[in-house]
């Protein structure tokens, strides 16, 4: 009986490993690339104040499309905790 208290806990405690490796690696590459982003932009305004309105539609856009992925790592995170 014990050991198979054990195996349920194990379960449950990988379910939450899994979760938590899953949008902890998945926000790092959008963190990273939207940071990136973020200083290109700048620097490009500081080189042509004349632009900052296309830069920063576009800046917007790309942040999107980053922020995107996180938001598909934070849905694998939410699938593992409550569907698996």
């Amino acid at each position: 009986m014990d050991l198979l208290l054990l195996q349920a806990l194990t379960g449950e405690a990988a379910k939450y490993i899994a979760a938590g490796i899953a949008i902890g690696l998945g926000v790092i590459g959008p963190g990273v690339g939207i940071g990136i982003l973020g200083s290109g932009a700048m620097n490009a305004i500081g080189r042509n104040p004349e632009a900052a309105g296309a830069i920063t539609t576009n800046m917007i856009l790309a942040i999107a499309f980053a922020e995107a992925l996180g938001i598909y790592a934070l849905i694998v995170a939410v699938i593992l905790l409550f569907v698996v």
